[in-house]
């Protein structure tokens, strides 16, 4: 596994990440799925040692799976998670994908008491990267990060992040405390952040965290619309809709076009994409099995030459928003 600092001073990681949240959370049920410690064990093994959950997920239960997977193994891993957003029962009779309702509290007090929840769940003494999952519209950015500082100069946290963030917004956190990482949706049909996002991180010494950078599994051409699950938020989301999938459908087969020509898959494509956006940029594939995880981790060594790129670059915008 090839390997990328987050960031000039920071921890040195393999080049693809692991995101957990679909071990617990958000993707239905699914029988291929396989033991999270496995995978997360499988991910140690292969250098996928960039790790992240965050405490909404499950909620609650994915910190501790992860927890458990990396007991005794904790100086592999550089462990991030995040805070600041609270989930609540909505409806208890809906299905799973619309129970519950997500809302944030970026107060200082609610993070100082999410910090130290999700280290009992972890089962460790420090994240390594503790995100505001995102800005609460109510809060000032300035104090959210504020406390944040106040967990690095405790020892609790190493490095902090903000998710789904745009630069104005990066600018007032940064004149508090240093932001060491972003996370944000990218991939070949989410391109937003890299106008003016991506160039901050590259500016500021950040690293640049992209989630779905498979397209929520849509890019590696094997999602199914003809077994839908009600469990499985994807079926809300406009991209994932009838009138939409025959011309997202489309942009997949020029990925694997591609991958057809490199002697890979359509999802290691995808990926190696988005390791091509820059060096500070460390993507974080979710996965609830093993031979998909070692097939994300071997997409660090697909090369795509500069008419590989241009091509990618050149597929069209996807049909239906991100939500």
């Amino acid at each position: 596994m090839r390997t990328r600092k987050l960031w000039s001073d920071g921890p040195e990681v393999g080049a693809v990440g692991l995101g957990c949240m679909g071990m617990t959370w958000a993707y239905g049920e699914d029988e291929r799925s396989e033991d999270p410690g496995a995978v997360i064990g499988r991910a140690l093994d292969l250098g996928v040692t960039f790790v992240d959950t965050a405490d909404m997920y499950g909620p609650f239960t994915n910190e501790e799976v992860v927890g458990r997977a990396i007991a005794g193994r904790r100086d592999e891993v550089v462990l991030a998670t995040k805070g600041g957003n609270v989930v609540r029962e909505a409806d208890p009779d809906a299905d799973a994908a619309q129970r519950f309702g997500i809302f944030q509290d970026g107060t200082p007090e609610h993070l100082r008491e999410a910090i130290d929840a999700s280290l009992r769940r972890l089962g460790v003494d420090h994240v390594d990267l503790y995100y505001l999952h995102r800005v609460d519209p109510n809060v000032p950015i300035e104090d959210s990060v504020g406390a944040m500082a106040e967990m690095v100069a405790a020892g609790k946290v190493r490095a902090i992040g903000l998710s789904e963030v745009d630069v104005p917004t990066l600018e007032r956190a940064q004149a508090v405390h240093p932001v060491r990482a972003v996370q944000s949706e990218l991939s070949l049909w989410t391109r937003d952040h890299l106008a003016e996002v991506l160039p901050w991180c590259v500016r500021n010494d950040a690293a640049f965290v992209p989630f779905a950078p498979l397209g929520r599994g849509f890019l590696t051409g094997r999602y199914d619309a003809s077994r839908p699950d009600p469990g499985d938020f994807r079926a809300q989301l406009p991209r994932f809709q009838r009138d939409a999938l025959a011309a997202n459908t489309a942009i997949v087969d020029r990925v694997r076009a591609v991958a057809d020509r490199l002697g890979a898959t359509p999802g290691q494509v995808a990926l190696a994409w988005t390791l091509a956006q820059g060096e500070h940029v460390v993507p974080i594939p979710g996965t609830r099995r093993v031979s998909r995880l070692e097939e994300n981790a071997a997409a660090s060594d697909v090369e795509l030459s500069a008419a590989d790129l241009a091509e990618l670059d050149a597929l069209p915008a996807p049909v239906g928003g991100r939500y």
